[in-house]
């Protein structure tokens, strides 16, 4: 096989395995925007650049990645936009709130209406509706997540707890 055909199978198959992360790749875009046009601007704009920048590609986790990508393009499109990231202020009421409960809050949190749960999700600050939707919905470790956004690991754990604790108090009714 000719130099030029290797490289058009190896790119081929680059934009094969990209595909297969097309889905985690709008769920966080999606996530991260709260816009679904936004959300297939951001997308497409991040695998044009995957395929682009191919090369910078190492190997290890593809998912992990591309997402970074998407995480970086939605970043710069609110940036052009003119979309400052929101200020987040630290309550110490909600920093406190165990989550760690057994299993009589798991029953509650899957009673949740949906609906409702997105809402909340949405409405969180986007520092944590990140680390939330990539550990929970996307299933990355804190490491992954921590690599992912540049942020320490210390800080995605406090971000994932307070993020936690921000749903808990939006979704659960305070008690008299």
């Amino acid at each position: 096989m000719s130099r030029s055909r290797e490289s058009v199978h190896a790119t081929s198959s680059f934009k094969e395995a990209l595909l297969t992360h097309l889905d985690a790749a709008y769920n966080l875009a999606r996530w991260l925007s709260r816009n679904q046009h936004d959300a297939e601007d951001i997308v497409q704009e991040a695998m044009m650049k995957a395929i682009q920048y191919q090369s910078s590609y190492s190997g290890g986790d593809l998912r992990a990645w591309l997402l970074t990508i998407v995480r970086n393009t939605a970043y710069s499109l609110f940036q052009r936009q003119g979309k400052n990231k929101r200020e987040i202020e630290y309550d110490e009421t909600t920093s406190e709130l165990a989550l760690d409960k057994p299993d009589p809050e798991t029953a509650l949190w899957s009673s949740i209406d949906c609906e409702n749960l997105r809402e909340a999700l949405a409405s969180l600050p986007e520092e944590y509706r990140e680390a939330l939707v990539l550990r929970e919905l996307e299933g990355y470790s804190y490491k992954e997540i921590s690599e992912i956004t540049g942020s320490p690991i210390g800080t995605i754990m406090s971000r994932l707890n307070r993020a936690r604790a921000m749903l808990h108090a939006a979704l659960v009714p305070r008690r008299r």
